[in-house]
């Protein structure tokens, strides 16, 4: 069964989605609190999976949730916490739960986040997680034994179009799409032309593109990222203007506006990720539609 994102991208609708990261801890109630207050405003809300290898709640059941409470997820699945037995598990724990828009993503290295001292996995990489979902969506498990009941699920991966040199990144996206991604959701775009250029180079591939929107807060949150977010940089125009407005916040806000905008005509929809503002997410889907 198609979900409602696929048929929307199907039908050429410009998709908005927004990011939510579950509770550090059990309590919900921010969380569905924020999270109805966003999707009435996105086609669906991309759950995160221990962001940036920090620990928080299971986007299964942060996504589960969101099922049940009749709004649209993205579960992210990351293969740094996961062996293949456990993706395969998860995987078809969601299908059982009604989860079927997955983002297949490789992960942040454990030693960029709040533990350290664990043991990344890193048994598949994002690609043959792509394969293992497809092949879960023929029948077969990753070692080609047949499931009792297939899943349906409409699959992503992640695309950095600011990476350079753009040449050595698009044989990877390529496999990403030969392997059943439908979508590119994007790392955080801050020059429209190069999203321009991603986007004519991939158009071959046959894949929707969703280009990240971030909302940045300071140029102190701008500088930061430039120094230690490996293929993410934000152009000095933007922390200048972070740097010289009374009220940074709202100009970060403004700047995200503008860029969400300068995306509508390039490619298929934009994933807004506020960082904590999650209020400000309508306001900029309200340009959009």
């Amino acid at each position: 069964m198609p979900t409602m994102l696929s048929r929307k991208m199907g039908d050429n609708h410009f998709i908005i989605t927004a990011e939510l990261a579950p509770p550090r801890g059990s309590d919900m109630s921010g969380f569905m609190q924020m999270a109805a207050f966003v999707a009435p405003h996105v086609d669906a809300i991309n759950v995160t999976d221990n962001q940036g290898a920090n620990m928080r709640m299971s986007p299964l059941a942060a996504a589960a949730l969101l099922v049940r409470e009749g709004i649209e997820p993205i579960m992210q699945l990351t293969c740094r916490d996961r062996n293949r037995l456990a993706l395969q598990s998860d995987l078809l724990g969601a299908a059982a739960m009604g989860i079927h828009n997955i983002l297949a993503l490789t992960g942040d290295h454990i030693t960029c986040g709040d533990h350290r001292q664990g043991r990344a996995v890193f048994d598949l990489d994002s690609v043959v997680l792509i394969q293992t979902i497809q092949g879960l969506n023929d029948g077969v498990d990753i070692n080609g034994k047949a499931l009792d009941g297939r899943t349906t699920f409409f699959t992503g991966a992640a695309a950095a179009p600011e990476v350079e040199p753009f040449v050595v990144t698009r044989p990877k996206l390529a496999k990403k799409a030969v392997a059943g991604a439908r979508f590119f959701q994007t790392q955080a775009v801050f020059d429209p032309e190069r999203l321009r250029m991603f986007c004519a180079a991939v158009e071959p591939l046959g894949v929707k593109v969703i280009a990240g929107i971030l909302v940045l807060k300071s140029a102190k949150m701008a500088e930061y990222i430039n120094r230690n977010i490996p293929g993410l940089k934000i152009p000095p125009a933007i922390v200048e203007r972070l740097a010289n407005s009374a009220a940074p916040a709202a100009e970060g806000l403004r700047i995200a506006t503008e860029l969400a905008v300068a995306c509508r005509d390039i490619c298929q929809g934009v994933h807004l990720m506020a960082m904590g503002r999650d209020e400000v997410v309508p306001e900029i889907a309200a340009v959009l539609t």
